[in-house]
This record gives C-alpha cells, sequence and structure tokens, in this order.
C-alpha cells in the first residue's frame, strides 16, 4: 500500500487549474474502482461533455462498468448542495473525483477531502479562490476582449453593446473589469447586464429590445450554458445579434460563439483521471492551458435576424452552420 502523503501536491489543468493530491493508502478491493464525477449543473445540458469525459478515460484505458465505474453527482443548480454532495462521493470511497469546468465543485471537494485525488478545470482564477499557488490570467476572461471585437465585426451598426453577467459566477467581477477595459480599447459603450435568474434574463432582453440598434455578448456562466436554448432563443426574437463563449449555443441557434473546446478540456480531463488510476503522481502530470478555440457561427440564424457575416469572419470559422 501507499502510504499517505500529508502535503499537498497542486497541478495545474486546462484553462485554468486542476488539483490533485496523493492516493490515500486503502485496502485492496476486488471491485473495479470507482470516480466519483461532481457537477453543479445537470445532466441534460453536459451530455455531450460527460461523453468526452469518457472518451478521454477510454483513452487512458479505462471503459465505462468493464474497468471502472463512475458514481455521476449533480447539484441542479444548487450549489449549496456540493458539499454534501462531495460527502457523498467520499463516503463511498471513489479513487477520484473528477469535477471538469465546474469550480462551485471544486471547491466542495476541496473543503472536503486531502487524501482522495482531484481533478478539475476551470476557465477563471483559482488562485484568487486558493486552489492553486500561482496561476497567469485566466484565459476565459482574456477571450472576452476578442469576442467583443468579433461582435461589433459582425454588428457594425450597432449603436450600442452590451454584455449579460451571471453575478453569481465567481469570476462575475473579473468578467466586468476585464469587458469594460476592452470595450475602452476599442471605442465602444457598453452596459453591463446582470441576471441570475430566468425571469432575469427574460427582462434583461426585454429591456435591451427597447433599444434599437444593441448587440450582446453573453459572458461565461454555468446557468447561461444551462439555459443556451433560452438565450439563443430570446436574441433571435429580439434579432439581437449576439456573441456566446461556448459552441452548443451557435448548434441551439444562437448567432456565433467563440471560446475554448470544452469537449476537448473534459476529455484531457478524463485523460488525466485514468492516468491518475494508472498510479501515476499528480505533481507530474504537466501543466496544460487550452490550445484549442473554435469560432462557430450560425448562417441560418444570421439570415433570419438580418446580419451579414464579413468574409473575413467566415474565413476564420471553425464550422460554418448552414
Amino acid at each position: 500500500m501507499i502510504a499517505p502523503i500529508k502535503r499537498r501536491e497542486f497541478i495545474t489543468l486546462l484553462g485554468g487549474a486542476a488539483i490533485a493530491w496523493p492516493l490515500a493508502a486503502r485496502a485492496q478491493r476486488s471491485a473495479m474502482p470507482v470516480i466519483g464525477f461532481l457537477h453543479s449543473s445537470s445532466p441534460e445540458p453536459n451530455a455531450a461533455f460527460v461523453a468526452a469525459f469518457r472518451k478521454g478515460l477510454s483513452e487512458a484505458g479505462f471503459v465505462e462498468d468493464q474497468n471502472v465505474a463512475i458514481e455521476f453527482r449533480w447539484a441542479a443548480g444548487k450549489v449549496d448542495q456540493l458539499p454534501d454532495l462531495a460527502a457523498d462521493l467520499i463516503r463511498r470511497q471513489v479513487a477520484v473525483i473528477a469535477m471538469p469546468a465546474s469550480t462551485p465543485a471544486a471547491l466542495a471537494g476541496k473543503a472536503a477531502t486531502t487524501t482522495i485525488p482531484i481533478v478539475f478545470a476551470t476557465g477563471g482564477d483559482p488562485v484568487a479562490l486558493g486552489l492553486v499557488r500561482s496561476l497567469n490570467r485566466p484565459q476565459t476572461v482574456e477571450l472576452l476582449g476578442k469576442q467583443l471585437e468579433m461582435l461589433r465585426d459582425v454588428a457594425p451598426q450597432s449603436r450600442r453593446f452590451a454584455a449579460l453577467v451571471d453575478p453569481h459566477y465567481e469570476y462575475a467581477d473579473a468578467i466586468v473589469t476585464s469587458l469594460r477595459a476592452s470595450a475602452g480599447s476599442l471605442g465602444v459603450p457598453i452596459e453591463i447586464l446582470r441576471a441570475t435568474t430566468v425571469g432575469e434574463i427574460d427582462a434583461s432582453f426585454a429591456n435591451l429590445a427597447q433599444k434599437p440598434g444593441s448587440a450582446l455578448l453573453i459572458s461565461s456562466s454555468p446557468f447561461f450554458t444551462g439555459r443556451r436554448t433560452q438565450l439563443a432563443t430570446l436574441a433571435a426574437r429580439y434579432t439581437i445579434p449576439a456573441i456566446y463563449g461556448v459552441r452548443e449555443f451557435a448548434e441551439n441557434g444562437g448567432l456565433m460563439s467563440y471560446g475554448p473546446d470544452f469537449a476537448n478540456i473534459y476529455q484531457q480531463a478524463g485523460i488525466y483521471t485514468g492516468r491518475i488510476l494508472k498510479g501515476e503522481k499528480p505533481a507530474d502530470l504537466p501543466v496544460q492551458r487550452p490550445t484549442k478555440f473554435e469560432l462557430v457561427i450560425n448562417l441560418t440564424t444570421a439570415r433570419a435576424i438580418g446580419i451579414t457575416v464579413p468574409d473575413k469572419l467566415l474565413a476564420l470559422a471553425d464550422e460554418v452552420i448552414e
């Protein structure tokens, strides 16, 4: 058996960070190892990401129900339930806990155990949250300037720019600061709209619709990702040009998206989880940041809301939805 190491060892992963601790000594079990999967959202909007996580596991040699089991715990947006869900996984004696792209879950896991390895990814600043010791500027925040520039290019006639922000998202303040700085650099005005409920999303769009010539940036937030169909539908209803940070928005009728390939992030998290299950030391796993970014343009939506997408953006697009 491997003796537990009390010193915490940190690794960064995927455009944010991953954190892992060495395996604690435990009795050999005849059953296959169990992975705990903890997420702050719901399974339905994350089905494709879970599939990518399983793909990463398989690349590391683990196939669910063949040589590994996965225990899923979903908070369905109720972040206050995450500590109890994390504690439940620990009681289940899982071998490793995976929390891809769910910072609230990572915080709950970190608070719950110092002996079970944890792998997570985030686009924000884990240093400020005490998850890692040091990290460069959060990459998701860095992308906002590029998103705003693309929005201006696709809607040059827009006289007003707005950004929808979830104030409950742990990086909301950094997002607002970056947006205002980027808008200043581009010489465009920007209005910050805030929404934490379905009703507040509806109200934000109704308010924006009263201001002709508006364009909208939907900032990153697990809540917004879970409401992507509602957001894309409202933007189309009010003919508001909008850009999003996750490709699934464009696939659900949004005008365009630009951001990290989150399926790839989940896949890499699956690979890391498998490597830890094989006995690799977390401290030996290399630091990773996203290297794959996607621009997806929905031309069907563009035509429906009267937008002509510039050729230079079409040439840059990784995918064009007709």
